[in-house]
């Protein structure tokens, strides 16, 4: 039997992906270290209480307008990306997918065109 195939499992940055309830349907390895207290995991549990009103809001607005949030913060000396968007089947908002990657304080930006 092939192997199921799971690109994010162990790349650098946390993966977490929920349902339109808000119920986390998937966490890769950094998002399981970051995010399960004790042990525990947050698969199958909502996410919602983990956020305050207006984050809850801006997930909500992701959710019914199709569309993605960015931002970057600083946590524990480092800094991250945080990208967060719906995910579809057959267009679909199934959920969202958050993304958030440790980026360099100093970083290089090209411009392409």
């Amino acid at each position: 039997m092939e192997k199921e195939f799971d690109w994010a499992e162990d790349i650098e940055g946390a993966v977490t992906v929920c349902d339109t309830k808000g119920t986390v349907v998937y966490m890769n390895k950094r998002s399981r270290e970051t995010f399960n207290k004790d042990g525990e995991s947050m698969v199958g549990k909502s996410m919602m209480p983990c956020h305050s009103e207006r984050s809850q809001g801006i997930i909500r607005e992701m959710m019914e307008q199709n569309k993605p949030h960015c931002y970057t913060i600083s946590k524990k000396g480092q800094r991250k990306l945080i990208y967060q968007t719906p995910w579809r089947e057959d267009g679909i908002v199934k959920g969202l997918v958050e993304f958030s990657f440790v980026i360099p304080e100093e970083m290089p930006h090209y411009d392409r065109g």
